[in-house]
């Protein structure tokens, strides 16, 4: 029978006491990596938590370093995506035939009116009836509704482009401001909406949904569709609607939301 290669086995332990040696060294480091991260997302999450909350203005309810990051974040929004950006179309076959209901802040009873009161500069209102919103060409879009809560849902709308309306009007020097401001009747809900995502062209001054007039419950009789934000900046009930070169009040954004809440 041969005899063992001494030198060959010598080798072959030698390897693997190095192979051995990678291994623990990188499983250490593994741990190590995993401890500070650890460490670090406990202080992080400590410093979060015991920072103050903003008072309540324009934004309010949020831990001051998280609306720091929300702010940036907007900036961000702002500097990268390209102007005019578009959501997603889809068939009207795939639109939802009962749409869902979320929120019902500012709709409780049943005396909307049938207008519209625009705040051109202060002391002159101009009233905009549906009828006269309906004279105007009419746009229609099957998009993907978001709700911050998390859900989705492919709807059929049908309006008045803003940018339309704010043409036909003569709104060029508040189109040339920096955000609209919309109430519902009751003033009970309010959004403040960035100039450039309420002139995109998808977003809607908007009377139907699924070819039919707006059911109480999701705005009737006028509604704002802004397919580039999220849910909560899509005002159902529009009462008032105003300009300003600085941020209105936006009720979510009271409560700690995102301001821009774009998509």
């Amino acid at each position: 029978m041969p005899k063992p290669n001494k030198i060959d086995t010598k080798r072959f332990t030698e390897g693997e006491l190095a192979d051995n040696k990678t291994i623990n060294r990188r499983t250490f480091l593994s741990f190590l990596t995993f401890g500070v991260s650890g460490v670090a997302a406990f202080f992080g999450w400590k410093a979060l938590y015991n920072d103050p909350i903003e008072p309540k203005g324009i934004t309010g309810g949020a831990r001051k370093a998280l609306r720091n990051v929300l702010n940036a974040n907007e900036q961000v929004f702002n500097k990268t995506l390209p102007a005019g950006h578009m959501a997603k179309t889809y068939p009207l076959s795939v639109a939802a035939k009962v749409p869902r209901v979320n929120g019902d802040i500012g709709l409780k009873g049943t005396d909307a009116n049938n207008w519209i009161e625009v705040i051109t500069s202060p002391g002159n209102i101009l009233k905009v009836t549906l009828d006269d919103l309906k004279s105007l060409p009419k746009t229609e879009h099957v998009i993907d509704f978001k709700c911050v809560e998390g859900w989705d849902q492919i709807m059929h709308w049908g309006g008045v482009k803003f940018s339309d309306f704010m043409m036909h009007y003569q709104l060029d020097k508040q189109a040339a401001m920096e955000y609209v401001g919309l109430h519902t009747p009751d003033n009970k809900y309010y959004v403040g909406i960035d100039m450039a995502s309420a002139m995109h062209p998808q977003t809607l001054l908007c009377y139907e949904m699924n070819g039919k007039p707006l059911s109480q419950d999701h705005g009737y009789p006028l509604r704002l569709i802004i397919p580039v934000k999220y849910g909560i900046k899509n005002l159902k009930r529009i009462g008032t609607l105003y300009f300003s070169n600085q941020r209105p009040p936006d009720y979510w954004a009271e409560n700690g939301y995102d301001y821009y809440a774009g998509l």
